[in-house]
This record gives structure tokens, sequence and C-alpha cells, in this order.
């Protein structure tokens, strides 16, 4: 019994430096928040989205009304059409970046220093994929700023086995994929921020082995005689 004991203790130990090699060289803590913002910034989160095909948009062209639009939907392909500039890309793109590409658009040939304003009226385009240690992992559609513990609900929270303090999101940025890991139970705690997540992210869940071996103990040790427990005296 004693040497079986031991043999548990080493597997445990080397459960856990299974988990404690994993995603080593992405950011944490502060770092981490330096890559992808906390979501109680607020209108940061607004202003990153990315437009998307689907999204209806109003574009606004001062003291040109026959040059607005209202509800001005994004095609499939990503493209709108506008009067004088025809159609033009604007997936992947922000609302301050359209906004600005509009303006020279329709200063190049037709106005003067135009002020162009771009809203987005509907966003449905957005989606985010979760994998790893969740209930339902899949693709998610958001709409607007969203955050970590949001998306964790729609995939009907973590498996029993999750690794809560390795939460990995990963994002495109700058024509290179990024990754941040973050605590989800510092943040259900309050004692961190829960992060925003935009359309395009992966979210992993990371997968604790040590939790895994435990609960095959656990469920083996009727078994293997490793716990007793006293039981009442049978009456005669």
């Amino acid at each position: 019994m004693r040497t079986g004991i031991v043999a548990l203790l080493a597997m445990t130990l080397a459960a856990c430096a299974q988990d404690n090699q994993v995603a080593t060289t992405l950011p944490t803590g502060a770092a981490a928040y330096g890559l992808i913002s906390a979501a109680n910034t607020g209108q940061a989160s607004v202003g990153d989205y990315r437009i998307g095909p689907l999204d209806t948009l109003d574009v606004t062209v001062f003291q040109e009304p026959e040059l607005s639009a209202k509800a001005l939907q994004v095609d499939a392909s990503g493209l709108i059409a506008l009067p004088l500039v025809g159609s033009v890309q604007v997936r992947g793109k922000t609302a301050s970046e359209l906004s600005g590409e509009l303006a020279k658009l329709f200063g190049e040939k037709y106005l003067k220093d135009p002020q162009v304003t771009v809203t987005v009226a509907t966003s449905v385009s957005q989606r985010v994929s979760i994998q790893g240690e969740v209930t339902e992992p899949g693709v998610y559609q958001v709409s607007g700023p969203t955050t970590l513990l949001e998306v964790l609900s729609m995939a009907k929270g973590e498996t029993d086995v999750a690794k809560l303090n390795e939460v990995v999101i990963f994002r495109n940025m700058n024509g290179q994929r990024m990754g941040a890991v973050f605590n989800v139970a510092n943040i259900r705690r309050g004692v961190a921020d829960d992060p925003a997540v935009q359309g395009n992210d992966m979210i992993v869940v990371g997968y604790s082995a040590a939790r895994r071996f435990w609960q095959n103990i656990v469920r083996a040790a009727p078994i293997l005689g490793i716990f007793t427990r006293v039981a009442p005296p049978i009456p005669y």
C-alpha cells in the first residue's frame, strides 16, 4: 500500500509539471492586458470594432445629404456602394478608418475638405471560436463589445478539468497571430479585469492533467481500496 501511495504522489507531481509547461511563452498578467485590453475601457472596445459582411452602416457626408446613406448593408464580399465613388471595400476596417478613407475618396475629385462620419448601425457579422475544455466548443456569433466571461457562458461554461488560470485569447494583430493568457478564476473573484473579445478571436481553455488525474483516482479508489471508511456495526 505504501508503495502505491508513493507512486500516486509521483504521478501527481508529474501531472502538475505537465500543467506548468503549457503556454509558457505567452504573456500573462499585466502584459496580457497590455496586448488585449480589459472590457471596462468602455468606448475603446466600440472604437476597435471591425466591420464585416452583413453589418449595416450609416454614412453621413456633412452638408451633402445626397451622398449620405442610412442602413447601408455590407454585402457578402465586404463591399458597399456609394454615389460618385462606387464600390468600396469595408471589411476589417473600423468606423474611424473607413470615415477617413471615404473622406479621401470624395475629396480626390468631387468635394473640398469633406467631413465624413461612419457609424455601425447593426453588427451581425462577428464570430468568435472557443475550443478546449468547455461544455460546448464551437463558433459563436457576437454583436458589439463582448467579454471573455460572456463567451464562456455562450459555450455553457468550462468542464471540470479546465485549467482556469490558463485561458488563452488568440487575435490577429497587424498581420500577426498574437495570444495572451488570462486567469478566469481571478476574473470571477473580481481581482482581475474581464478582457474584451473581438470578432475572429479564438479562445482556448486549457486542460488540467492534475485535475483529471485526481478525478480518476477518486473514481478508482473504492476498487483499489486506497480509501476506507468505518461502517456502522451490522445488527444481528
